[in-house]
C-alpha cells in the first residue's frame, strides 16, 4: 500500500533532522580532534612527547572502559579480525607520536594542512588494497593535492623544517588507518572498534610509561592532561554517533572545519599566525580532497577518504 504525503514528509523531515544531527555531531568530534593537538602543543612545553602519547591512550582507555566495557556491553570484545584491530590501533599510536613530536615545532596550522593530505593517500592506496578503480582524475586530484604540500612546506626554503616530514608519515599512516578502518566496518560492530583501538593502545604505549614518565607538578597540567584524555575519547565517540545518523560522503567535506580550528587554537593560545604559503597549500590540498569527494559522490560510491583524525 503506498504510503500517505503525510507519513512521507514526516519521514522525509526525520531524515533531514538526522543528518542535520550527525553534521553537529561531526563538527563537534573535529573540534575534539584539534583541541587534542593543541593540548599536546601545551603539554609538550613541560614534558616528553612520548609522555604526552602514554597519557594521550592510557586517560583514553580508562574513559572508554568506563563507557564500553564487557560488563555493560555484553560481546563486545567479539572480533572476527583480530589482527586487523591490531594494526589499526598501531598505526593510531604510531601517528600520535609523530604528530605530537611536530607540533613541539611547527604551528598547528601547518600540521593541519600537510596532514589532510591523508584522503589522496587513501585513493591511491585503495586500488592495491580495496580494489577501487584509480581513474585518471583521481591520479591528477591526488598529483595536485600533493603540489599543495609543497607549496606548504617549501623543501627548498629556510623555512622547511624536518619535523614536516614527521606529518607526511603520519598522512600516511593516517591512511592506513582509514582503509582498515574500512575493512573493519565490514566484520566489527563500531562499539567493537573503539573498544579494541583503546584496548591495543594502551599496550602498546605502556612501556613508554616507565621510560618517559615524570610526575606532573602544577595542577594547570593535571587539568589540561584530563581535557586531553576528554577530547580523546569523546571526539571518537562522536564521530561513531555521527556516522550512524547521517552517510559519509555527506559528512566527509565537514572533516575540512579542523583548519578554522587549528588556526583558531594556534593564533589564540600560542600567537601563532598561517603565512600565506600555509594559506595557500592548504587551500590546495582541501580544493583536491573534496574534489575527490565530489568525484565518488557522482558515481555513487562511498568515500574512501576518512579525514586525518
Amino acid at each position: 500500500m503506498p504510503s500517505s504525503p503525510e507519513s512521507s514528509a514526516t519521514s522525509h523531515a526525520h531524515a533531514t533532522r538526522q543528518r542535520l544531527t550527525g553534521i553537529g555531531l561531526l563538527l563537534c568530534a573535529v573540534a575534539c580532534f584539534a583541541s587534542i593537538d593543541a593540548c599536546a602543543k601545551w603539554l609538550n612545553r613541560s614534558m616528553h612527547p612520548m609522555q604526552t602519547v602514554t597519557l594521550r591512550y592510557l586517560g583514553s582507555f580508562v574513559l572508554i572502559g568506563f563507557m564500553l566495557n564487557p560488563r555493560r556491553h555484553p560481546g563486545i570484545m567479539r572480533t572476527n579480525r583480530l589482527w586487523l584491530q591490531c594494526a589499526r590501533a598501531t598505526c593510531l599510536v604510531v601517528m600520535s607520536m609523530c604528530i605530537f613530536t611536530s607540533v613541539r615545532y611547527l604551528p598547528l596550522t601547518v600540521i593541519t594542512s600537510i596532514a589532510f593530505v591523508a584522503p589522496l593517500v587513501t585513493a591511491v592506496l585503495a586500488a592495491p588494497m580495496l580494489g577501487e578503480k584509480l581513474g585518471p582524475r583521481r591520479v591528477i586530484a591526488v598529483g595536485v593535492g600533493f603540489c599543495g604540500v609543497i607549496v606548504v612546506t617549501r623543501p627548498w626554503s629556510g623555512s622547511f623544517h624536518p619535523a614536516m616530514l614527521l606529518v607526511v608519515i603520519t598522512a600516511c599512516l593516517n591512511a592506513l588507518y582509514s582503509i582498515t578502518t574500512r575493512m573493519l566496518a565490514a566484520h566489527d560492530k563500531p562499539e567493537t572498534t573503539m573498544f579494541y583501538t583503546g584496548l591495543v593502545a594502551a599496550i602498546v604505549v605502556c612501556p613508554l610509561f616507565f621510560y618517559t614518565w615524570t610526575t606532573p607538578t602544577a595542577w594547570a597540567v593535571w587539568g589540561v592532561v584530563l581535557l586531553f584524555s576528554i577530547f580523546g575519547a569523546l571526539g571518537h565517540w562522536l564521530l561513531i554517533l555521527a556516522h550512524a545518523r547521517a552517510p559519509a560522503s555527506l559528512l566527509a567535506p565537514f572533516f575540512y572545519t579542523q583548519i578554522i580550528w587549528a588556526t583558531t587554537l594556534g593564533t589564540t593560545i600560542f600567537g601563532e599566525s598561517p603565512d600565506r604559503w600555509t594559506i595557500l597549500g592548504g587551500a590546495i590540498v582541501m580544493s583536491s580532497g573534496l574534489y575527490l569527494l565530489y568525484r565518488e559522490r557522482v558515481r555513487h560510491q562511498q568515500p574512501s577518504v576518512d579525514l586525518p583524525v
